[in-house]
């Protein structure tokens, strides 16, 4: 098992980068990035998958939310999803590639692979092919997660060396009504841990309190936690957490 850098449990990690539209930095632009690699903080992106099979830096399925173009990331090409304006800035949407060429291992950086066929299931393989070919020579401290715990598995097949993790939550009806419920009770438990060789999880700040994290911490595992919107909160995650991924203010380095 690849263990984590120790500057994922050090540095706090910025969600999407330090993204403020006020300042002209939309989420996962590189604009946000340069700004977190200037603070020192570290860094957390995600990846979906371009129409020909890029992993793109990017965090929704539909671009409508964060540019003015409607319809599935998925049915565009890289070349074509470059030249598509970031709302609140003036950069298109970037790849991999270009994102860890900016990073250049200055700062933590950790990736979360979006599920690509929205029930947790069996992954064709192509996100997690695309994202370990683009850390074949990457030196930086970087580590690689998912909600899907399939994807954290071919990952552990594509980069074994890679530092991985899983996504987890309290699973509630409420924010994934489209999951069937016997998946929901299934990763609430995160059964998948050993099996994939994690060395981590990221978990949702409101269910903190979940016996499960206890269990998995005392074996060894480091507790990241999302997403701290504020002092106080950061404040209450730390009782329980190592390590935060933050957005909307700027936490303080822990001593």
């Amino acid at each position: 098992m690849s263990a984590l850098p120790d500057a994922f449990r050090r540095l706090p990690l910025a969600h999407r980068g330090l993204h403020d539209l006020t300042q002209g930095r939309p989420e996962n632009s590189r604009a946000g990035l340069t700004a977190a690699i200037a603070a020192g903080y570290g860094i957390e992106i995600d990846l979906q998958l371009s129409r020909d099979n890029q992993a793109m830096v990017f965090h929704d399925y539909d671009l409508g939310r964060l540019t003015a173009a409607k319809g599935p990331i998925r049915q565009r090409d890289a070349a074509d999803l470059a030249q598509i304006p970031l709302l609140g800035g003036d950069e298109g949407i970037p790849d991999l590639p270009e994102i860890l060429s900016l990073v250049g291992g200055r700062v933590p950086l950790l990736i979360e692979l979006k599920d690509q066929h929205g029930q947790m299931g069996e992954s064709c393989g192509t996100l997690e092919a695309a994202t370990a070919a683009a850390l074949t020579h990457y030196d930086g401290p970087v580590a690689v997660m998912s909600f899907n715990p399939h994807m954290v598995a071919r990952m552990l097949t594509r980069a074994p060396d890679i530092p991985r993790g899983i996504v987890t939550c309290a699973y509630t009806a409420k924010d994934w009504p489209l999951l069937p419920e016997a998946i929901r009770t299934r990763l609430r438990d995160i059964p998948d841990y050993d099996a994939t060789r994690a060395c981590f999880v990221s978990h949702d700040i409101a269910d903190l309190d979940r016996a499960r994290l206890d269990a998995l911490r005392s074996d060894g595992s480091t507790l990241l936690c999302w997403t701290v919107r504020s002092p106080q909160a950061e404040a209450e995650a730390r009782k329980r957490a190592d390590n935060i991924t933050f957005e909307g203010y700027l936490p303080d380095f822990p001593a």
